[in-house]
């Protein structure tokens, strides 16, 4: 089982194009990078679960049941204190930008809400930084992230949400180069990538088993040891780009897992080129649907070349 770790909450995505004080309605979708990602995993197949907290409310509910109804084995805390996170979200072209809600309860995650055995026991655990952003959610983690270190492979999408950070920059930056050391799977967009270049963090500076920089319509590259690959994209027409990376990473894992590399110093070009389109494909596809669970059902793939090359092998 790959556990993610971390946020789950409510995107309100704008049905209208344009600047949020223009927009006059939402339409209400579950999200939060991690969730994102172990839905996805779920989705191809891989068992997955979340760690994570929603408050006492309607929202927790539905996000509990929508997370059970997709098959992802739950350990989520209620807080009688503080609501379900919520996050507004604008597209502009398909690409999405975010307010998100402070004080909520995904940011109140306390060490004594987490149960270690699931953890302890997984093939792999993923998480991201917005959980970084506040206490006690930021002792937690790091507190989970140290002990799982050299046991459990450990997966990070650095994920950068300024807004979460505004004048607490330097704090954020010493955050991710501290879990970039405790990792050993690393996601992140080019953009992310130029912005810790220049604030003076190098990845090329860190013991990576596996790193992927994916860059939309550009594709991505994989790097790990000495193999680097780059993947061309997939051309298709978004509707809604919201989690696409999301759909990478959950692709990426769920690659990794099906080519039983997780546990693995350095992956080869060729394992690394299959994985990668892999994940790319589904990133594309997910590109196409409305919301962040948008990675496509294994069922849907299958017969795809991309898909074949791991999933039926494995399946042997």
């Amino acid at each position: 089982m790959i556990v993610s770790i971390g946020e789950v909450l409510i995107d309100f995505i704008a049905l209208q194009e344009g600047k949020l004080r223009d927009v006059k309605s939402f339409e209400k979708h579950p999200g939060g990078a991690p969730a994102n990602v172990a839905v996805g995993l779920s989705r191809l197949g891989v068992e997955s679960a979340l760690v994570s907290k929603v408050g006492e409310d309607p929202f927790g509910d539905f996000l509990l049941e929508r997370l059970h109804d997709e098959g992802v084995k739950t350990y989520i805390s209620r807080d009688a204190e503080k609501h379900t996170g919520v996050v507004f979200v604008q597209l502009i072209g398909a690409k999405p930008e975010f307010i998100l809600y402070d004080g909520v309860a995904y940011f109140n995650l306390k060490p004594w809400d987490v149960e270690t055995a699931p953890l302890e026991n997984a093939e792999a655990v993923h998480f991201g930084t917005v959980l970084f952003a506040r206490e006690p959610s930021r002792s937690t983690l790091f507190g989970i992230l140290n002990e799982l270190k050299g046991n459990v492979p450990l997966s990070y999408d650095v994920n950068i949400r300024l807004d979460l950070w505004r004048g607490r920059e330097e704090e954020m930056l010493r955050d991710i180069e501290r879990a970039l050391r405790l990792a050993d799977i690393v996601k992140l967009g080019d953009g992310e990538l130029e912005y810790l270049k220049n604030n003076g963090i190098n990845v090329e500076d860190f013991d990576f088993k596996l790193l992927a920089v994916t860059s939309g319509e550009k594709g991505s590259e994989l790097t790990s040891g000495d193999a680097k690959v780059h993947i061309p994209a997939y051309r298709v027409e978004p509707v809604d780009t919201t989690g696409a990376g999301d759909a990478f990473t959950a692709a990426l894992l769920a690659g990794l897992h099906y080519s039983n590399l997780l546990g693995e110093d350095s992956i080869g070009e060729e394992q690394l080129r299959k994985i990668g389109r892999f994940a790319n494909l589904v990133a594309a596809i997910s590109t196409t649907r409305r919301g962040a669970w948008s990675v496509p059902k294994m069922e849907e793939i299958v017969q795809m070349r991309e898909v074949r090359e791991l999933y039926q092998r494995s399946r042997r």
